[in-house]
C-alpha cells in the first residue's frame, strides 16, 4: 500500500516542479541527452573499472557460501527478489523444449539470474546456463562460480562452439551496448527459438536517447553510458522473425527522465514458426 501511495503522489507532481527537483537535490541516476556513445563514455567512469568486478565478486562470493540468498548489481539481499514474469519465461520455454533449458545470458555478470532462479530450475532433464561477459568477468566466472550448469564464455561464437542454446536473455544489459542493433541482429541470424529483455529501458515517444547513468556510490562508484529505446522501434526490430508472447513492468517501473517519463519493461518473443 505505502509504495503504491508514493507512485500516486509522484504522478501528481507537475513535470516542471520533477524537473526542478531532479537538477537541484536529485545526484544518481540517468542524466543527458547525448548526441552519440562517445560524447557520454567521455562523461562517465565506464562499466569496466576494476572498483566493480571486486565488489561483484566479494557479493557473489559471499551467495555462493550461503551467507547472503542474493545479489544484484553487488547488492546483498537476505531473500532473494524474484523477477517473476522471467522465470514463467523461463519455464514456459523449458515446457514446450522436452523439459531443455539451455540459456545464452549476455552481460550476465557473475551469474546473477542463474543464482536467483536456480533452485526452480535445476529440477530440469537438461539444464544449461551461460554467461557471455567481459574479459575480467569470464576469468573470475571460471575461477570461482563455474559449477554443473553454470559456465562462461567470452563470445557468443565460443558459446555456440559448444552447446546450442535455445533462449536468448537478456536482463539489463542491451542498453549499456554502445551498438546494440548489431548484436540483436546477430541474435535473430542465429535463430533463437526464444529471447528475453528483462529490466531494460524504454521511451514510448521519441527518438532513442543517450544519457549517462550516475550509480550511488554505497552500490560501486561508477558512471556509464546508457540507452533509452524507442519501444515501437524496437520492437518492429524483431517482428518479422518473432511474435510478442508478453510485456511485464520490470524492476525500476516509472523512470523520470527530465521532462519525459521513461519505462523499465521486460519482453519474451518467440519465433514464427
Amino acid at each position: 500500500m505505502e509504495s503504491k501511495l508514493k507512485a500516486t503522489i509522484v504522478d501528481l507532481i507537475p513535470p516542471a516542479l520533477l524537473r526542478f527537483y531532479r537538477k537541484m537535490i536529485m545526484r544518481y541516476g540517468y542524466f543527458g541527452n547525448y548526441a552519440n556513445w562517445e560524447e557520454a563514455r567521455k562523461d562517465s567512469t565506464g562499466y569496466d573499472v576494476e572498483a566493480i568486478l571486486k565488489k561483484v565478486k566479494s557479493s557473489c562470493l559471499e551467495v555462493k557460501s550461503g551467507n547472503a540468498a542474493y545479489e544484484r548489481d553487488s547488492v546483498l539481499f537476505n531473500e532473494i527478489q524474484h523477477s517473476w514474469p522471467l522465470l514463467t519465461a523461463l519455464l514456459w520455454s523449458a515446457s514446450q523444449s522436452d523439459n531443455r533449458l539451455d540459456v545464452i545470458d549476455f552481460g550476465g555478470s557473475l551469474g546473477s539470474s542463474y543464482f536467483q532462479n536456480r533452485k526452480f530450475l535445476k529440477h530440469l532433464e537438461n539444464f544449461h546456463w551461460s554467461v557471455i561477459e567481459q574479459k575480467n568477468f569470464v576469468e573470475c566466472g571460471k575461477q570461482h562460480f563455474e559449477d554443473a550448469h553454470l559456465r562462461f564464455y567470452y563470445s557468443l561464437d565460443e558459446c555456440l562452439a559448444e552447446h546450442k542454446p535455445h533462449v536468448a536473455l537478456f536482463s539489463g544489459v542491451i542498453q549499456y551496448l554502445q551498438n546494440p542493433y548489431e548484436l540483436l541482429l546477430k541474435i535473430k541470424q542465429k535463430k533463437f527459438r526464444y529471447i528475453i529483455f528483462d529490466r531494460t529501458t524504454f521511451l514510448e515517444h521519441g527518438t532513442d536517447r543517450i544519457t549517462v547513468q550516475k550509480v550511488p556510490p554505497e552500490i560501486y562508484p561508477a558512471s556509464y553510458p546508457a540507452w533509452f529505446f524507442n519501444k515501437n522501434k524496437f520492437l518492429d526490430f524483431f517482428l518479422s522473425d518473432y511474435e510478442i508472447r508478453a510485456e511485464f513492468e520490470a524492476l525500476a517501473g516509472k523512470i523520470y527522465l527530465d521532462e519525459i517519463t521513461a519505462y523499465d519493461r521486460g519482453f519474451i518473443f518467440k519465433a514464427k514458426e
